[in-house]
């Protein structure tokens, strides 16, 4: 008995430990990942430390003349700027997100379908013509201001391109439908059950919204202000072609730095201080809880 007890244990052992078949399906995951995840963030880092010549060519001395430039005036104020707009495009995104994934999340399962199908749309276009498109839309001779000059809302165009709201505006577009998702994987799950044994031990809809509903989806919520917030602070597309010069981000210095400026010592050390600033937002958001 002992012995059949042994042999049983030993194959479940084995079917839990994966086999060369298993990593073989792996491989081409894990070179991905080494090829351009590993390498590219140790060249950063690497880079990082060197100085630059006259030239702009790389020289491999160590330095952390990079690193104290990080932490001038005017850099400092750009990252905060870059941390501004992603918070403002992230709470934007929560307030509208929140209630679009709730309700493809409680639809009936036709209708569900339907409604990611929307969602996803925007993908099926390229990055950069959505952009554009936004400033066919914005610029004063744009549709935005045709349609309220038409309806009667305003009397002259609306100088919104090129400013601050114009960013905005991008970055929810751009990032809206990756917080909608994750909310509506949570919303999905969420049992029915404890929603109404809430409202059956007396909770009104707010008690149980805040008390019941978040909680359980908060995995959700979590997942979805890290997919924006993080990505929106290094963005340089939105910010260059629709706000123009006006709003620098410091996505937009780190581009300058490499393709303008020929100084990679000091676009590694911007990149390498907002990876390790990802980290820690990721680091913070995973270990805190909402109260129950």
């Amino acid at each position: 008995m002992n012995t059949a007890t042994g042999q049983i244990v030993e194959l479940r052992g084995a079917r839990r430990r994966p086999g060369l078949f298993g990593w073989l399906l792996l491989a081409p995951l894990l070179v991905w990942l080494l090829a351009f995840v590993v390498a590219p963030t140790g060249i950063m880092l690497v880079y990082s430390f060197c100085q630059r010549d006259e030239l702009g060519q790389v020289v491999f001395e160590p330095s952390l003349e990079s690193y104290a430039r990080v932490f001038d005036a005017t850099y400092l104020r750009i990252l905060l700027n870059s941390m501004r707009y992603a918070a403002v495009t992230t709470a934007i995104c929560l307030v509208v997100g929140y209630p679009v994934a709730y309700f493809i999340g409680r639809a009936r399962e036709g209708v569900r379908n339907k409604l990611l199908m929307l969602v996803m749309v925007p993908f099926w276009t390229s990055f950069l013509i959505r952009t554009y498109a936004w400033i066919s839309i914005l610029k004063s001779e744009g549709l935005l201001n045709a349609l309220l000059q038409l309806l009667g809302v305003i009397s002259a165009p609306l100088d919104i391109l090129y400013t601050p709201t114009a960013v905005i505006i991008g970055l929810v577009y751009s990032y809206l439908p990756f917080m909608i998702l994750p909310i509506y994987g949570s919303v999905e799950k969420l049992d029915n059950a404890l929603v109404e044994a809430a409202f059956g031990l007396g909770a009104g809809p707010v008690a149980a919204f805040s008390h019941v509903i978040v909680p359980l989806t908060w995995p959700g919520i979590l997942a979805g202000v890290l997919l924006v917030f993080i990505p929106a602070i290094g963005m340089f597309a939105i910010p260059d072609l629709l706000g123009g010069a006006s709003t620098p981000m410091v996505g937009n210095v780190i581009q300058n730095q490499f393709l303008g400026a020929r100084n990679w010592p000091f676009g590694s050390a911007l990149g390498t201080t907002l990876l390790l600033m990802f980290a820690a937002i990721f680091l913070l958001g995973m270990r805190r809880e909402p109260e129950r």
